[in-house]
């Protein structure tokens, strides 16, 4: 169902809720693994809820997310980082990989999560009743799908800080990822060169496609009107 029609009003309306709980939700799921797994840093900073009050970054939560809804462009946003202190850590450097784990797979919950609300959704508009709520639901759940699957393709990257370059530094001997961790001060602006380039819907496009077919595939919302 496009969204096209929607005014920039009524796209904000629609995206808010998914936008700010992918990003709230992705960095309590780091904390709280941290903390499950034996650094309590998040928890005792307040971290671990989900009132995205507490995560809220003024430039990636809102004013980044806001201006590539109104220029149509690929959304994606982030939230104050969860701090983790992996010298806390019983494992450090495997555990480390899981805590990095831990945001992209909530992603990809919440994306099947949000499928399941435009299956909903769809079964409101054919029983002919709240039609009111039957559509506005279907969209926020394509916005919902949208946006957690950019965010967990996105973060699944392996260039240091994201989650993919965290995971990549668990998984390399200790020399070489010693190395590799050396190159994070690379890391943002390697980014900002990608997006300021115009090639992060190239790299993102295919896999956040394919993911989104298989998502709504395993819902069985494929070709739903």
């Amino acid at each position: 169902m496009p969204m096209d029609e929607l005014t920039l009003v009524g796209k904000i309306a629609v995206w808010a809720l998914p936008v700010i709980f992918a990003i709230t939700v992705h960095e309590v799921a780091h904390g709280w693994v941290a903390n499950k797994l034996g650094d309590p840093t998040a928890k005792n900073l307040g971290r671990l809820t989900l009132n995205p009050v507490s995560h809220v970054d003024p430039v990636g939560t809102l004013l980044v997310p806001g201006i590539l809804l109104a220029l149509g462009g690929f959304m994606f946003g982030w939230a104050k980082p969860v701090p983790v202190n992996w010298r806390n850590l019983k494992h450090p450097k495997k555990d480390m990989v899981y805590v990095a784990l831990a945001g992209p797979l909530a992603n990809l919950v919440m994306a099947l999560c949000w499928a399941g609300a435009i299956k909903v959704g769809f079964v409101l508009m054919a029983g002919g009743e709240a039609e009111t709520i039957g559509q506005p639901l279907i969209y926020m759940g394509f916005a919902g799908v949208m946006i957690n699957v950019v965010l967990m393709t996105l973060n699944l990257l392996p260039i240091l800080p994201l989650d993919g370059g965290r995971v990549l530094a668990g998984l390399l001997p200790s020399a070489l990822s010693i190395q590799y961790s050396k190159l994070e001060r690379f890391g943002f602006p390697i980014l900002v060169i990608i997006i300021m380039m115009g090639w992060l819907s190239s790299i993102l496009g295919p896999p956040v496609m394919y993911i989104q077919h298989e998502i709504f595939s395993l819902i069985g919302i494929l070709g739903e009107k």
